[in-house]
């Protein structure tokens, strides 16, 4: 059973949301700052994973519904990837329900760990594919290999999820998209099938802290669309380091109290 929520832990969940929101709008990296969050204000780890999966979710919904118009490759490339992702979705949120909380708790500082080496080089490795999308077409590309790629990735996401959006723009460059507004509209489409389908394996184990997800829901929305409007007047490079910070810092805590 999830902890009651005190006023402080209320605080403190919806701020941490607020800001992850305006983070994920700007740079991403939100993850880093809420699943701890929900860690220490008592939330059982796969339980925090749980909320916390789904409370972005929500807050991505609007961020799809914006995305919509920038959508520009075949229509069953899209709807095969985003099959692809609701299957992997579906596959990594059930193993985690069958991984046991020590397990878990003990990969909680590798899967941080993982999630900050993609998001600290993750621009190298997208520039690289890009790069190289540029030598083939993306008819050459081997569909097998993208799909194989997308389910990797979908199962990740599903069981764990920080970092899944730069694991995608890496994936989707193999498709060779130029644009970075329709790689971001695949990346929230995509993501979003991914933690929308892992919430149902969540929500009939009974492992989602709905008080918690809920105010987080609400804060990270919030941060989200008013980071929409301001977003041109900040440094996404100091925004990039100061997400880097938290995650280094969250993950070295992790490893040192594990």
């Amino acid at each position: 059973m999830p902890p009651s929520l005190t006023f402080i832990h209320s605080l403190l969940l919806f701020s941490t949301a607020f800001i992850a929101g305006g983070l994920n709008a700007v740079a991403g990296g939100g993850s880093f700052i809420t699943f701890p969050a929900l860690i220490f204000t008592g939330v059982p780890p796969i339980a925090a994973n749980a909320t916390n999966n789904t409370a972005i979710w929500v807050a991505s919904l609007a961020s799809a519904g914006a995305y919509r118009k920038d959508l520009g490759i075949k229509r069953e490339v899209f709807l095969l990837l985003c099959g692809i992702s609701l299957i992997g979705g579906t596959i990594g949120s059930v193993a985690l329900l069958y991984t046991s909380s020590d397990v878990f708790k003990k990969l909680i500082p590798y899967l941080l760990l993982l999630a900050t080496l993609v998001f600290t080089f993750g621009d190298y490795l997208r520039n690289w594919l890009q790069l190289q999308s540029q030598k083939s077409s993306p008819e050459s590309i081997p569909l097998f290999n993208l799909v194989l790629a997308q389910l990797a990735i979908a199962i990740y996401g599903g069981f764990f999820g920080a970092g899944l959006g730069i694991l995608m723009l890496a994936t989707l460059s193999f498709l060779g998209i130029k644009s970075i507004h329709t790689m971001n509209a695949f990346k929230t489409f995509l993501g979003s099938c991914i933690n929308g389908i892992a919430i149902i394996p969540f929500i009939f184990a009974g492992v989602i802290a709905w008080h918690q997800a809920i105010l987080m829901a609400v804060g990270g929305s919030l941060g989200g669309f008013l980071s929409a409007h301001y977003a041109r007047k900040l440094e996404p490079q100091l925004i990039r380091k100061f997400v880097l910070v938290v995650a280094f810092s969250m993950t070295i805590y992790f490893f040192v109290t594990s």
